[in-house]
């Protein structure tokens, strides 16, 4: 009858396995994110051994391991970007992701050797890596239309416009003529050069009326010798 619960208990333990715990750590891409993990240390001779895997933790080791240590000491290491930087000496075994990807994201399994059989503490994390989002803010000009709702009296719509501040006028470079302001100017102005386009052709220069008046002083004097012959 003894023998025959011992051999139940080894079943249960053997097919239930111990006790594991799954947690969730999010983070971002580029980010350093780091998966919590640890355990009670009362003495030096508390402290143990332990490794981190991708996957789930199996029945013992970890599988797909990235990082072991003695408990004292880093003793084997996947990459650089897997580091413990917690006090190890303290039962901090905490994982550091360095500069996150998104191919990081999955399970990961803490798995502490505490003496003893099938009393090994595990710790399943699932670990999220999202990208940053970015946010970008056009500076272009926009309109906005305020409009009267339908039914409502009488209150025209409005434009609201938003530009660049203008150049004034006294950083503006000068030109040699300015425009016309108006329409009154413009047609003033055209009126007159038109009077002075036809007005030009009448006046004459003094040096043509002078010899109008030597020509006609000896036709004059001309006339007056005929009249001396025929007389």
């Amino acid at each position: 009858m003894l023998s025959y619960l011992c051999l139940n208990w080894i079943f249960l333990v053997l097919f239930t396995g111990p006790t594991v715990s799954e947690l969730v750590v999010t983070g971002k891409v580029g980010q350093d994110i780091t998966v919590p993990c640890h355990y009670s240390v009362r003495d030096r001779n508390s402290i143990t051994s332990m490794c981190w895997g991708r996957d789930r933790c199996p029945s013992s080791k970890c599988s797909r391991p990235i990082i072991w240590t003695d408990g004292w000491r880093v003793t084997e290491q996947h990459s650089n970007r897997y580091q413990l930087r917690g006090d190890l000496h303290r039962g901090d075994v905490s994982l550091t992701i360095v500069d996150a990807r998104e191919a990081d994201s999955g399970i990961y399994c803490c798995r502490v050797e505490l003496p003893g059989w099938f009393n090994d503490l595990l710790l399943n994390k699932k670990v999220l890596i999202m990208k940053a989002r970015i946010s970008t803010a056009s500076p272009h000009t926009y309109t906005s239309e305020q409009t009267s709702a339908p039914g409502s009296t009488s209150e025209p719509s409005f434009t609201v416009t938003r530009t660049w501040p203008s150049v004034s006028a006294s950083e503006a470079p000068q030109t040699a003529s300015a425009p016309c302001s108006g329409t009154s100017d413009c047609l003033d102005v055209s009126a007159n050069l038109q009077n002075t386009s036809v007005s030009l052709p009448s006046q004459q220069p003094p040096e043509h009326r002078l010899y109008i008046g030597i020509g006609s002083c000896a036709a004059l004097l001309l006339i007056l010798i005929l009249a001396l012959f025929l007389t």
